[in-house]
């Protein structure tokens, strides 16, 4: 097999253009024209594999879920549920980063979802991103209760819960704090983890 059949075919190309734009940049309004001069191929070609923008984000976020993340804490067993759970929470919040890198971003969300209201695309892809941060989280939580770490039941309640106390930190890390910031947000981490890992009450 020569080196050119080896690379990725057009709708690869595209794929891999849309997804490393949401990499660098959560808050990237995957347009047509953007993601095809991404992707060095037309208009057309792109619109052949994605007749609408919908469907492009739709397909780029479903082919990011399952991706696996490079050292993930799920899989240290060293750890316990607790202190494995956590470290994937702030391996999310290392991608933030603190003071200016979490007022860049939080400001880039503001800017593309609420200072104006978010086109029905923008919006799409906002939701199809939110959902696959929770998926992510969920993903953690099932490795836990597949152990019998943690109680089963009621996955994506869960997920949800720890994912709002994530949107919760990540906007503190763009405000001004003191210097126990970190050392709080720990603990509203362990206390959250904590919350999720016992018996989840009833509906």
């Amino acid at each position: 097999m020569d080196e050119a059949s080896k690379e990725p075919g057009t709708r690869e190309k595209i794929l891999i253009a849309a997804a490393t734009m949401l990499g660098e940049n959560p808050t990237a309004r995957l347009s047509v024209r953007a993601v095809a001069a991404r992707a060095q191929v037309s208009t057309g070609s792109l619109r052949h594999f994605f007749p609408t923008q919908r469907e492009l984000i739709e397909t780029v976020v479903a082919a990011m879920y399952d991706l696996e993340l490079p050292d993930d804490p799920i899989n240290d067993r060293s750890l316990t549920a607790e202190e494995r759970l956590i470290a994937c929470l702030q391996l999310i919040l290392r991608q933030v980063g603190v003071g200016e890198s979490a007022r860049r971003q939080w400001g880039a969300l503001y800017e593309a979802y609420v200072a104006t209201a978010p086109s029905e695309d923008e919006a799409a892809t906002y939701i199809a991103l939110d959902r696959m941060g929770r998926h992510r989280i969920a993903q953690w939580l099932t490795v836990l209760i597949d152990e019998g770490a943690v109680p089963a039941g009621r996955v994506e309640e869960r997920a949800r819960f720890l994912s709002t106390v994530l949107a919760g930190l990540m906007t503190e890390r763009a405000l001004p704090s003191d210097a126990v910031g970190i050392e709080a947000e720990t603990t509203s981490l362990r206390l959250a983890v904590h919350a999720v890992l016992s018996e989840w009450p009833a509906a």
